[in-house]
């Protein structure tokens, strides 16, 4: 083949050495604009991980690669006068410019052609000019092929939110340091990595706001270096910051960051591929350093499939299908990183372990055990001090004094909300389970809630309870709306009491335009084929078009008698014994049509903006919150983002938790969609764990992440983080009642010989309890007493 690569960043050069040494009768040249040695940035981070993939492509260039490399192991984070510090990481960097060279180096010895300092305005002159069977789009982040054929590649560029500059110092450090600096006009941070002998990287970034405030944007370049040096002091220790950018005048050396995605890398000119690589194609943002990595890899994928396939369009199809999944991940990874960089003041009131916590598993990638993979005694510490803040923060009481220092999972730490003490944070999700009759819950419910309440979690929702015939969902439904709904209720919260520790939780709700519909195996959202109600919601709607019934708005009275039926059952729950009262406004439902945007278009004060769509469920939910008991906690669900252009947005649920917390809320139990057949929405572990992340740390009061957390790694990490106080698990808890039991045997935790009280120590609790059930059982088949038979047991 002849190939042309134009552009010789490491994607270009990578590529060409490998299809080189794949088959030398490969023609290959390589068109770069710069002279040989110039190159702007510092150095580049990888991790030990693309180290060996860069092995195993080619052994000679990883070789040199690693006797240019700076390693270091440890993170350290300064934040508010102190410094956490974590290992185990295993980071490498090395010089932007000495990388390049490297691969110029190999590219000449297996006789690749460069052609430097030629600016190529015409690509497809270029690939008749060299008789191109292939052209390679490396020409980088503002890449001009990329530009002309936008139309093939569907190029997504979206800018950023902060201003970054990119220095370097010759202060040398021995750690990858992320140092956090607090000023009048906001927050800024520097990534600092040494990357040679005698040099490193020193990224300044801050927001663009905040930039502005200080006046950043009318310095002149020296102005603004004088700046971060006095800013970072502390971190220089009498080091200057140096700039390779002395062309760029006043501000420009201040840019903000491009994410580039292409849903197409692949464009067809005269028959010749023209085939976008590195960040022409793609970017990742560099807080996670991973832009460098996906170029190179990039570039051993297309060789290798070139390897694999004999036909051209084969191996094109194949790279573009492998290629996109694996950027997808780390783009997803790079954009939650990126995300937490740039809202830096969303957790600065946390003390400095937990926000060092936060900003290490802040891409989502490390989890907690992969934390204590890299370094155990840091986990072990920080688990330590979260116990001792759950401790101190809830009043538990310790058998002996002073408090011990005593570590557990981070999910099983206890909660306290108002006069309500949990046992640990995880909650069993509240999840339609269609088994009542007339709205009575039976022996079905008796068994399915009692059993995940003795499965070890600390708080069990009963599903969507529903405060009148007509606002059921389904007729299996349960309600809570006549007195024999209250008995049958309180038979299980006596179960739940008498035979656990966990605490049990309602959840009301109204069904609204998504009512009077089939249980979800015959046919989900569908009309009942007969005896249908009447549907009333926020506007006129038909949640399935075409199919569901036509709700009418809802009038003032209607309103009025529904805000009663609310009351009614709240009261009702309060009787029944319930510890925890739940508002169901999100998914569709009749309250959540009002704060919908998608589902409310009335005129009226209840229609328009936030406040006022907001202002029906507020409503509900003050006089509920009168009438039920003020030692007990109450949460509202919302549905944190419609997944619809013009509907709720993450933005709007922080402000929704705000109005919800005004008005006598507890907790917001953050879940997302189920709004509008419409939604696009994007799955993913924990991809529900922001919007909870984001209420709890920005509207300032506890919430709840819900959906995709299946493993207790999982709950770790998110409540560890500071990201939520509870997690909710559903579907988990179908397949097995005690999965918190499970994941904590899993994990290798029973809290047996722990200095916590013994409701904290579940492992051991629960053992005692199958003890005692066992001695109960044989003492009623041997007619000895429960005593006899602990005596009998313990003599063999």
């Amino acid at each position: 083949m002849n190939i042309v690569c134009i552009g010789g960043g490491p994607a270009g050069l990578y590529f060409s050495l490998l299809m080189k040494k794949q088959n030398p009768a490969h023609r290959i040249t390589v068109i770069e604009r710069n002279r040989p040695y110039d190159t702007f940035g510092w150095g580049v981070v990888f991790s030990d991980q693309t180290l060996g993939n860069l092995a195993s492509a080619d052994e000679p260039t990883a070789r040199a690669i690693l006797q240019a490399f700076n390693h270091w192991d440890a993170i350290e984070i300064h934040f508010k006068g102190e410094t956490v510090r974590s290992g185990g990481h295993g980071f490498c960097g090395i010089g932007r410019k000495r990388l390049l060279n490297i691969l110029q180096a190999r590219c000449e010895e297996l006789g690749v052609q460069l052609v430097f300092e030629t600016e190529v305005q015409d690509d497809q002159a270029i690939a008749r000019q060299y008789g191109a069977d292939l052209v390679i789009a490396s020409d980088g982040l503002n890449s001009r092929i990329r530009t002309r054929y936008a139309a093939s590649y569907q190029p997504e560029i979206e800018q950023r939110h902060c201003r970054f500059i990119w220095l370097g110092t010759r202060k040398k450090f021995e750690a990858f340091t992320f140092a956090f600096r607090q000023t009048p006009y906001g927050w800024f941070q520097a990534h600092i990595y040494q990357y040679d002998g005698d040099t490193s990287t020193f990224i300044v970034e801050t927001p663009e706001h905040v930039w502005r405030a200080a006046g950043l944007d009318a310095m002149s370049q020296e102005e603004g270096i004088a700046f971060c040096e006095a800013l970072f002091a502390e971190e220089l220790d009498g080091h200057g910051l140096l700039s390779n950018s002395p062309h760029l005048r006043g501000s420009a050396q201040w840019i903000t960051f491009p994410r580039i995605v292409c849903r197409q890398w692949v464009h067809h000119q005269d028959g010749v591929p023209v085939v976008l690589m590195g960040d022409a194609a793609h970017t990742a943002h560099y807080s996670i350093g991973s832009g460098t990595k996906l170029a190179l890899e990039d570039a051993i994928e297309l060789a290798r499939c070139f390897g694999l396939h004999a036909d051209t369009e084969a191996a094109l199809a194949a790279y573009q299908q492998l290629r996109a999944i694996e950027v997808l991940k780390i783009q997803s990874a790079a954009r939650n990183s990126m995300e937490w960089f740039e809202n830096v003041e969303r957790y600065s009131a946390m003390e400095a372990p937990q926000f060092a916590y936060s900003m290490l598993t802040r891409s989502q990638r490390i989890s907690h055990e992969n934390l204590r993979l890299r370094d155990p005694q840091y986990v072990a510490d920080y688990e330590r001090w979260l116990a001792r803040r759950a401790a101190e923060q809830t009043g538990v009481v310790f058998p002996q004094e002073p408090l011990p220092e005593v570590a557990m999972p981070p999910m099983l730490t206890p909660f306290r909300l108002r006069g309500v003490l949990l046992k640990n944070r995880i909650a069993v999700s509240p999840m339609a389970q269609y088994s009542a009759v007339d709205g009575v819950a039976g022996d079905y419910h008796l068994m399915h809630l009692g059993a995940r309440a003795m499965g070890g979690a600390g708080l069990v929702f009963a599903e969507m309870t529903c405060v009148s015939a007509d606002a059921r969902i389904t007729p299996a439904c349960p309600g809570m709306y006549s007195e024999a709904h209250t008995q049958a209720w309180r038979r299980i919260v006596d179960f739940v009491h008498a035979n656990s520790d966990a605490k049990i939780a309602l959840q009301l709700g109204h069904a609204g335009a998504k009512g009077s519909t089939r249980p979800m195996w015959d046919g989900i959202d569908l009309p009942l084929k007969e005896d249908n109600w009447p549907l009333i919601s926020a506007s006129e709607q038909q949640y399935l078009a075409g199919v569901s019934q036509v709700a009418r708005a809802a009038t003032e009275s209607d309103l009025a008698r529904i805000e009663q039926d609310f009351v009614r059952a709240t009261l009702a729950a309060a009787v029944a014994g319930f510890d925890w009262l739940e508002l169901h406004c999100a998914h569709g439902y009749l309250l959540s049509s009002f704060i919908s945007p998608l589902t409310n278009r009335r005129t009226d004060e209840y229609g328009g903006s936030l406040e006022n769509r907001c202002r029906y469920p507020l409503r509900v939910l003050r006089a509920m919150r009168a009438a039920w008991p003020q030692d007990k906690p109450m949460s509202v669900r919302i549905s944190a983002h419609d997944w619809v252009e013009g509907g709720i947005t993450p933005d709007d649920a922080v402000d929704i938790a705000r109005l919800f917390k005004q008005a006598g809320a507890d907790l917001i139990d953050c879940s997302s969609g189920q709004v509008s057949k419409l939604e696009q929405p994007v799955y993913g572990r924990m991809f529900q764990a922001p919007f909870a992340d984001r209420v709890r740390n920005e509207a300032g009061i506890a919430s709840m992440a819900v959906g995709s957390i299946f493993e207790a790694d999982h709950a770790n990490s998110i409540i560890a983080a500071g990201r939520a106080d509870l997690c909710a698990v559903g579907r988990p808890h179908l397949a097995n009642p005690a999965w918190t039991l499970t994941e904590m045997a899993r994990i290798g935790y029973s809290g047996a010989g722990s200095a916590w009280p013994k409701q904290y120590r579940p492992g051991q609790q629960q053992l005692e309890r199958n003890l005692q059930r066992e001695r109960q059982l044989a003492a009623a088949s041997t007619g000895l007493t429960p005593q006899q038979v602990a005596a009998r047991l313990l003599e063999g």
